[in-house]
């Protein structure tokens, strides 16, 4: 692998522990979530960095093995360029349900 893939790939990691941070001390709550306008756009953001790192790790190694990258891809050019179509239960559900499994591929590849 790649210093370029590598580096990539630990922005990810650090995307995704940020997030985590947020929650420190407390239950993830859709409804915390909904009702802090800072707290939406710090994970919008590092869903951006996400994105953008992956888009990174594709033009280096198109076949890398990461579920949906090329979805993850698409949700960083839509927080960016259809920020007005973006919902609170998307975004929700990407931290709840698919930031754990990136979080164990990335950290898969990490190791290698």
């Amino acid at each position: 692998m790649n210093e370029k893939v590598l580096k990539s790939l630990f922005d990810i990691r650090s995307a995704i522990g940020e997030i985590d941070s947020f929650f420190v001390g407390q239950e993830k709550r859709f409804e915390t979530y909904t009702n802090n306008p800072l707290l939406k756009r710090a994970i919008e953001r590092d869903m951006e960095i996400i994105g953008e790192a992956m888009n990174r790790i594709l033009n280096e190694d198109h076949e890398i093995n990461i579920s949906n990258s090329r979805r993850i891809v698409g949700l960083r050019n839509q927080i960016i360029h259809g920020y007005d179509s973006v919902s609170d239960e998307n975004i929700w559900g990407i931290v709840m349900i698919h930031l754990p499994k990136l979080k164990e591929e990335i950290e898969s590849l990490i190791k290698e």
